[in-house]
């Protein structure tokens, strides 16, 4: 499987020679260590992708041509997950999970709940989106917002045509609200912090039209509950 990296200017014309420098020439070249012939896959993260052939390798750069370019269509249906915000190295995980699992859009949250903080804003989130992306081969990038409050939440919620917030202490199961017949283009997931949503929390989401659903028996992680969510998600609409 060819390695993919992401560049801010895709080269699409077959046998277009360029050369690649700034910190992707320098993995290519000093990390890959990549040699002459070999092939890799550039991304502009928003569709667009090329094969491309290594040419010449130098210290911190590496010339390239295109072998074969064309374009991913998004999906028909896109799945937004407003995520609690999570403590430590595990809200890190949590997005890597996310974006292995194809959503289309990351929204922080900060929750009443909230332990842990972003102190960076989301940059660093945005960087553990490229990674991701590159393992799971990915040629459509989620965007990451910054993080909201309930008032934007809201708003996010009332945009969708399916919002779902995950609650364990309600009847109602994930799998009953979706099926491969539904006329759906765009879903909200709304996965709780480890503390949980509160009482008002949950009243306001549902006054914005979020419908509770759980995913089982077992309570799992706030960190991994998304891709468990998304996983189920994804096959009851036939994504998978």
């Amino acid at each position: 499987m060819l390695p993919l990296f992401y560049v801010a200017e895709l080269p699409t014309h077959i046998n277009e020679r360029f050369r690649l420098v700034g910190h992707v020439g320098h993995h290519i070249a000093r990390v890959l260590r990549a040699v002459p012939g070999e092939e890799i896959l550039l991304s502009d993260g928003k569709g667009y992708w090329s094969r491309v052939s290594i040419i010449a390798v130098e210290k911190n750069s590496v010339d390239l041509a295109v072998l074969e370019t064309g374009f991913q269509h998004a999906r028909d249906i896109s799945i937004t997950v407003v995520q609690g915000i999570t403590k430590g190295d595990r809200t890190r995980e949590n997005i890597e999970l996310l974006v292995q699992a194809g959503v289309d859009r990351i929204v922080p949250w900060k929750a009443s709940r909230s332990i842990g903080k972003l102190p960076d804003g989301v940059e660093k989130l945005k960087i553990a989106v490229l990674e991701a992306g590159k393992q799971s081969r990915r040629y459509y990038l989620p965007e990451v917002e910054d993080v909201v409050g309930m008032e934007k939440l809201q708003a996010i919620l009332r945009s969708a045509d399916l919002s779902i917030v995950l609650e364990a202490h309600t009847e109602k199961k994930l799998s009953e609200l979706v099926n491969k017949n539904h006329h759906l283009t765009s879903i909200v997931l709304v996965v709780g912090p480890e503390g949980g949503i509160s009482d008002t929390e949950l009243e306001k989401m549902q006054e914005a039209g979020a419908i509770p659903a759980k995913l089982g028996r077992t309570i799992l992680r706030s960190a991994h509950a998304g891709i468990a969510a998304v996983s189920a998600l994804s096959v009851a609409l036939g994504l998978w």
